[in-house]
């Protein structure tokens, strides 16, 4: 890999790492193994840099190794992962629109809800909600049909409207 692009692909994955970060937080549930899972898929990324095809989506390909690395690590510890810690989950706007008390609380009470989802259901809506990936990126990242997206986050969202205290006639 010659050093320019070498340099281009390292400044394009440190651009990534905050968005690294919310959709590991989405999966390990608490800031210091995101932080590994993160650490891991960068470290993994600059070994298999050659591996990275340029003009496709770097993210994609993030998201992908994250996931792995996040199944492989589950495999082995046979751990069912800790929930999501509301104050950690990094899934704030920071006060951009949440100004109003009950803002603030329906956002705290969306960060717990979705904490709670199953692991496939809060990739799904981690990547959609959150990252604003389509459907057709969400099922290359995960590699999975497009089918299962959709209906991975149906469920994810007909969970998370009762928690939320939101019936389907509320839905828009």
């Amino acid at each position: 890999m010659a050093d320019q692009t070498k340099a281009m692909f390292q400044a394009d994955l440190v651009a990534l790492v905050p968005r690294l970060r919310r959709f590991a937080l989405s999966l390990a549930g608490n800031r210091q193994d995101a932080d590994d899972l993160v650490q891991a898929a960068c470290e993994k990324a600059l070994r298999n840099a050659a591996q990275f095809v340029p003009g496709t989506r770097m993210d994609s390909w993030m998201y992908r190794i994250i996931q792995n690395l996040w199944l492989d690590d589950r495999r082995k510890s046979a751990r069912h992962g800790a929930a999501v810690d509301p104050d950690e989950a990094l899934l704030s706007d920071d006060g951009k629109a949440a100004r109003l008390p009950q803002d603030r609380m329906m956002l705290a009470q969306t960060r717990k809800a979705m904490g709670e989802l199953p692991e496939g259901q809060r990739e799904v809506l981690a990547l959609v909600a959150i990252e604003g990936l389509s459907y057709r990126e969400v099922a290359e990242t995960l590699q999975v049909p497009i089918g299962t997206v959709m209906s991975r986050l149906s469920r994810a969202r007909e969970a998370l409207l009762p928690k939320l205290g939101l019936g389907a006639g509320r839905r828009q």
